[in-house]
């Protein structure tokens, strides 16, 4: 019952944000300084819930791998790589929806000194790599473990890629987001409902790669118990 309610609230919320992008949000820039086609600057609507997301993502993988370590429970194990596989996703979301605002802001889909473009980069490569490991070791126990360690340490990108702009602001053209908005300004409500619908989207995804993970065992599980 739920997990229908989740699944249909974040259909809904979805279709709000869509049109609440396309119909009623403002061009989050001045269009007579926009570099490109000014409407694709409603890119940024979509490309900032994304990439929170993504580290939201990433936090849950970090977690769910210390609590591995700590209790040995296999759900942990579950939810890290659900977690990552979707984080992926949404990772790679980010890199396409920012190449292509990219494109029309500065007229290209890549600048390669950019700091934010190269460590969300990285940041997406350290998970598709957490991703390999899972599927290079074959005895469970020690794929979950090693996958624990490498789901802690590779945290670490997620705090480097946010933080890279502030930190490294001379070798970077990427905006940093600063809202100063009125409370009900039609940009702040557009991109909160944005928020609120992609956050969805990622528990929706993860808690039915949850349960995939989950019937696939039980599937192991049969399996071992007609060979014995």
């Amino acid at each position: 019952m739920l997990k229908k309610i989740l699944y249909s609230l974040t259909t809904v919320l979805l279709l709000v944000s869509i049109y609440l992008v396309f119909f009623y949000a403002p061009i989050p820039i001045n269009p007579a300084t926009a570099g490109g086609d000014p409407a694709n600057f409603k890119i940024f609507y979509f490309h900032l819930p994304i990439a929170i997301s993504a580290y939201l993502a990433f936090a849950i993988v970090f977690i769910s791998s210390i609590m591995y370590l700590k209790t040995k429970e296999q759900k942990w194990d579950i939810r890290a790589l659900s977690a990552a596989e979707v984080g992926v996703i949404f990772a790679f979301l980010t890199l396409a929806s920012g190449s292509i605002w990219a494109r029309s802001a500065w007229g290209a889909y890549w600048v390669t000194w950019d700091v934010r473009l190269n460590t969300s980069l990285v940041l997406f490569l350290i998970y598709i790599s957490y991703l390999m490991v899972r599927q290079a070791v074959e005895e469970p126990e020690k794929r979950a473990r090693l996958s624990a360690v490498f789901g802690i340490v590779g945290f670490l990108g997620v705090p480097l890629s946010f933080m890279s702009i502030r930190l490294w602001n001379k070798t970077t053209v990427h905006p940093i987001a600063e809202l100063n908005y009125n409370t009900f300004s039609p940009l702040l409500t557009t991109l909160i409902i944005n928020f609120a619908a992609f956050f969805l989207l990622l528990a929706s995804l993860i808690t039915l790669r949850i349960g995939i993970e989950l019937l696939k065992e039980k599937g192991n599980e049969l399996k071992r118990k007609q060979n014995i």
